[in-house]
């Protein structure tokens, strides 16, 4: 079978795919927006911290720490997140949140005396939530059963000891704060239960972190991972859908589609379906239960399928292994063992392209390519294929990026060797850089995951 690929004309807009654009019908919509947390670098520059980033965001996802709510992302210099909106309390505030379906628990920066350290958003701008300023908010109490979703692993024993000693009559001890930990940055303050104000309904005692203080952390974070302390899962959502707006380099605000959830199930038309796949259950892992694992059988490059060992695609017992979906990492992740034979299947069967090691060096991507002396070239296609028949043919912008003044395009991909030997966890992590342009559905009531091709806009 000869090689099938994708042509394009060079230009800064090839990332912006052929239109066609369809509307959703549902109880409850959120705006969607691109978060640009530094717009003084170059494009190199750009790259060089998104590769970065989604590799840290790799290491915390493969090493998940006890508690449930430890792998929140750090976007240190990147702008490759995705933000909401959300407003809380009485009167509402509105604050902006990080999407993130890699973890399940919902904080926002708190109170005027709130302190963001190594931030590329000064705490000073940086929106808050002021608890005195809404009738509704409450410190979350310890013998809240959902002070038990913050400190899953300790016992309501040790959690609320003054509470035990009193018997519990007209304890008011409050729920001990949380600190949580990621590579070079951290967050902690305490639990709140407040009122979600969504456009369409309240959710009253909402259980939400206000955090008096942050490290490398540009806004709050709103998980929407499998746990009980989930957006989705505290507003009995029974399915959650989004449509990503292109990244492009130019620093101009974007805003997509809307982020939907729907507590009523609307059927959505022209989907193509996977079944999650079971979460691996592990002592001491229980993170890994937070992520959406897919069922990921194959992959062809070109049309030809890549050589990939069984024991990457599907999680073992030890929880090693497999493929999860992650709104917060910005370029797929994938173990060395897959990387490589993906980037040869490339490397094969791109002709007539010099490859540009220092660019690769720099920027962490490979391969890079010196494309500026050509008007358009011809590249493989990508396509990954699912259990349940899906087959996701990515766009070519989803998988190569454009670099400089229309002189270099790399591979989106990224890989750490070390990451094979240190850590455990998925293999591969897709992350919203291959999802851009694909509106995307999290089907929680029947457990499947769901896509279709559309320009979101």
């Amino acid at each position: 079978m000869a090689p099938s690929s994708s042509s394009f004309l060079l230009s800064l807009s090839f990332i912006s795919l052929f239109p066609f654009i369809s509307s959703s019908n549902s109880p409850t919509t959120i705006p969607l927006s691109f978060l640009n947390t530094n717009p003084n670098q170059d494009s190199y520059q750009k790259l060089t911290h998104l590769a970065s980033s989604s590799l840290s965001r790799a290491h915390h996802i493969k090493n998940p720490q006890d508690s449930s709510i430890s792998n929140i992302p750090l976007y240190p210099h990147s702008y490759g997140a995705y933000s909401i909106t959300l407003a809380f309390g009485t009167p509402p505030q509105k604050i902006p949140f990080i999407m993130d379906t890699g973890s399940s628990f919902v904080w926002f920066p708190c109170t005027k005396k709130y302190q963001c350290s190594k931030c590329p958003i000064p705490s000073q701008k940086n929106p808050t939530f002021i608890p005195r300023l809404s009738s509704s908010a409450k410190v979350l109490g310890c013998l809240n059963p959902k002070c038990s979703w913050i400190h899953s692993k300790t016992s309501p024993k040790s959690l609320c000891h003054d509470c035990e000693t009193r018997n519990g009559t007209n304890c008011k001890q409050v729920c001990p704060p949380y600190m949580i930990l990621y590579g070079s940055g951290s967050t902690g303050g305490i639990g709140l239960v407040e009122t979600l104000d969504l456009p369409n309904k309240k959710i009253h005692s909402f259980l939400v972190g206000c955090s008096l203080f942050s490290s490398q952390q540009p806004a709050g974070i709103a998980g929407f991972g499998r746990g009980h302390s989930s957006l989705p899962r505290q507003v009995g959502a029974k399915k959650f859908s989004y449509c990503l707006v292109s990244h492009k380099f130019d620093d101009v605000p974007k805003s997509s589609s809307m982020l939907v959830l729907d507590t009523s199930y609307v059927k959505s038309k022209n989907l193509s379906y996977t079944p999650f796949v079971k979460n691996p259950i592990v002592v001491g892992r229980h993170a890994l239960l937070e992520y959406y694992y897919v069922g990921l059988t194959k992959i062809t490059v070109g049309g030809q399928k890549v050589n990939i060992p069984y024991q990457y695609l599907t999680p073992n017992a030890k929880g090693n292994g497999g493929t999860i979906v992650d709104s917060g990492t910005t370029f797929t992740f994938l173990n060395h063992g897959v990387f490589e034979p993906v980037m040869h299947a490339f490397v094969k069967q791109i002709k007539g392209l010099s490859r540009i090691e220092k660019i690769e060096r720099f920027t962490n991507l490979r391969p890079c390519y010196n494309v500026s002396r050509h008007k358009s070239v011809s590249l493989p296609e990508l396509k990954l294929y699912f259990k349940g028949g899906l087959e996701m043919a990515l766009p070519l912008g989803n998988y190569f990026s454009i670099v400089g003044e229309n002189d270099v395009i790399c591979l989106t991909m990224v890989t750490d060797s070390r990451l094979d030997k240190l850590s455990s966890g998925p293999s591969i992590i897709l992350g919203n850089f291959q999802m851009q342009n694909l509106f995307v559905e999290f089907d929680l009531e029947n457990d499947k995951f769901g896509f279709r091709h559309q320009v979101c806009k």
